[in-house]
């Protein structure tokens, strides 16, 4: 199994970049179920902040996106199930600011999460902190 970085699929969905892109593409077709890529779910937050926040790309773009990293079987994607849930959730709101994580959180046991963001405060299982 090979490790893949945000910057990979940053650059095989967004191509900006020519011969990075190329190469990025290569790469992704080259893999296969015997010899996968990982997505970690760090990769993911950071190619969804990456890909909404520098490049802009709205909520249909970003579900397409997602939906290819989990449809492929050439790449094992940490937490699929908690991403599906999360793709599903993206669907469905009227505003899409970030990936929802209450998945994640809840699959490594957390009780709640603290946080300092008013607006994500209002999601279930996070508490505004001061």
């Amino acid at each position: 199994m090979i490790g893949l970085d945000t910057n990979i699929f940053v650059r095989y969905f967004v191509k900006d970049d020519p011969e990075q892109t190329r190469l990025a593409v290569d790469l992704v077709h080259a893999l296969s179920p015997s010899e996968p890529g990982w997505v970690g779910q760090a990769t993911l937050l950071e190619l969804v902040w990456a890909t909404t926040r520098i490049y802009r790309i709205d909520k249909a773009e970003l579900i397409r996106i997602l939906d290819t990293l989990l449809a492929s079987r050439d790449l094992v994607v940490e937490f699929d199930d908690t991403v599906r849930a999360a793709c599903d959730s993206i669907a469905r709101a009227t505003r899409f600011r970030r990936l929802p994580d209450r998945g994640f959180r809840r699959a490594a046991g957390c009780s709640h999460t603290v946080t300092f963001d008013r607006a994500a405060a209002r999601d279930a299982g996070m508490q505004l902190l001061g």
